[in-house]
């Protein structure tokens, strides 16, 4: 009952594999959801807020300045003819990609008094903002050269390893780093620096991942400029808009309520708001497994026809649907629990968390349109959704913003995230004649939506307990319940075995 193998091979069982090892090893993500409370602890809020609108900025800008090799890779490399073209790929990708984070990173260090009156900051930290935009530039070249060398390790297929690496192993170098520092007295400095080392070191071990999975003799051979080099430059700059367009979702609200708000009280509204997104991307992470896995196996079964891509997209629709919608709702439910590990004061961010994590559950269901979208549609579909969603975002933002400041951010953010993922899965069924809806969906959605409505009273209800102590551990074993009832009993018999060992371990099948 697994889809027909394409030309390339490419079955519902090889997407579940894959799919299996990245969840797995996304699982470290969750790391980076407990490091944010110690960071608060340790530094402050408004102190947290200066480290999350700096770290948006540089994600914002890597985006743009990579000139979009992240997603080029995923197209160019699954069809390359040889190891020596894979490989041509992926030299230009670092090449096209690093030099101009290493340019901007330079200029950013050498101005860096001049870019300070940007940021709003606490009194406390005026002194040291300067040193530390000069100290952080140079995350921008390391973070670029971590991002493309894990695409490139996506688009071989290797999932887990490059995950474990860049969220478990990175998070837990930083947070490790980061307590030692504190305890040496450098203050929120010393979050910059355990962050620049963390990345170095992941830099390092990339370069061993991607030996293993590339002939890297072939880097030092051949021609800068190669049918390769243009194929790989076309891809990118093709994607790049929609790459960052996709990022300003992510990564403009903290700036620009930092820029709205003067002194701490923008520091502030940052750090509030970053805790809500980080809380609510353990929904997202389900969206990005799937994404990271869906998008070379698209490419890979594409070689077939399309047609070889819809069995693929149909099984991980269903699939995301039974875990994101118990998941979303359940933590939705349980929000207070979660905000507690922040301190009282997080407590600000209750309304902006629930707001993000609805629009996170819509965006995982449907989210699986961008990345069937990046590898069989035209390259101008691929900017529509999120241009209209930015531009939606735009036009509710600015009024919701003043109104409602955190909270109207949220929500601003949210109907961009539901609008950018609705419009892929459109234009696929009316361009492509591709959509995921084929049978059984309809029961899956509406068995996991039953599912999940008495895990969200249980969540409700459990993030009230006294002890408080005793709230979180409850919310995360109702989470965990009602996402197992709902793979358990929505899904029908061949796409849990289609999980393979999976299914059995969890007593799916």
């Amino acid at each position: 009952m697994t889809a027909a193998p394409s030309d390339a091979g490419v079955t519902n069982r090889d997407l579940a594999k894959g799919l299996g090892t990245t969840l797995l090893a996304r699982l470290g993500g969750v790391i980076d959801v407990i490091s944010q409370p110690v960071y608060v602890w340790l530094f402050g809020l408004a102190s947290y807020g200066l480290y999350a609108v700096l770290w948006a900025t540089i994600n914002l800008v890597e985006n743009i300045a990579d000139l979009g090799m992240t997603s080029s890779l995923q197209r160019v490399v699954p069809q390359a003819e040889d190891e020596r073209a894979a490989t041509a790929a992926l030299r230009s990708a670092l090449l096209l990609g690093i030099i101009p984070c290493l340019v901007i990173a330079a200029a950013a260090s050498l101005l860096a008094p001049h870019v300070a009156p940007i940021f709003n900051v606490a009194a406390s930290d005026q002194g040291v903002l300067v040193e530390s935009i000069r100290l952080f530039a140079w995350a921008l070249p390391l973070w670029a050269f971590v991002e493309i060398s894990t695409s490139a390790l996506r688009a071989r297929r290797v999932f887990g390893a490059e995950i474990r690496l860049r969220i478990f192993w990175e998070q837990l170098i930083r947070l490790l780093l980061a307590i030692c520092f504190y305890a040496m007295g450098f203050g929120i400095v010393g979050l910059f620096m355990a962050h620049i080392i963390s990345l170095a070191l992941i830099c390092l071990l990339s370069i061993r991942l991607l030996a293993r999975n590339y002939d890297l003799r072939h880097l030092a051979h051949g021609p800068l400029i190669d049918p390769m080099f243009l194929d790989t430059l076309r891809a990118g700059l093709a994607m790049l808009p929609n790459n960052i367009l996709g990022r300003l979702f992510g990564d403009a609200p903290p700036i620009v309520l930092n820029a709205l708000i003067p002194g701490a009280g923008g520091a502030t509204a940052a750090a509030l708001y970053t805790i809500a997104r980080k809380i609510s991307s353990i929904v997202q992470l389900v969206r990005q497994s799937f994404g990271y896995v869906l998008a070379p196996l698209a490419s890979l079964a594409a070689r077939g026809g399309k047609d070889e891509v819809i069995p693929l997209y149909a099984f991980a629709t269903r699939l995301i649907f039974a875990i994101a919608v118990p998941l979303g709702a359940v933590m939705a439910g349980g929000g207070e629990a979660f905000l507690g590990l922040f301190g009282r004061d997080a407590h600000a961010a209750h309304a902006a968390l629930v707001i993000l994590i609805g629009a996170r559950m819509v965006e995982a269901v449907f989210g699986s349109a961008v990345s069937v979208q990046q590898v069989v549609g035209g390259y101008r579909a691929q900017i529509v959704a999120s241009a209209i969603g930015l531009c939606a975002t735009v036009a509710v933002g600015w009024p919701l913003v003043t109104h409602y400041g955190l909270t109207g951010m949220a929500l601003a953010t949210g109907i961009g995230f539901i609008v950018t993922a609705l419009i892929p899965l459109l234009q696929l069924h009316r361009y492509d004649a591709i959509h995921p809806m084929e049978a059984p969906f309809t029961r899956v959605a509406l068995m996991s939506i039953l599912i999940s409505v008495p895990g969200l009273l249980i969540a409700v209800v459990a993030s009230k307990l006294q002890p408080a102590a005793l709230q979180l551990p409850v919310v995360v074993i109702v989470t965990l319940a009602t996402v197992w009832v709902s793979c358990r009993f929505a899904l029908p018999l061949h796409d849990r075995q289609a999980l393979g060992k999976t299914a059995r371990k969890l007593k799916l099948v």
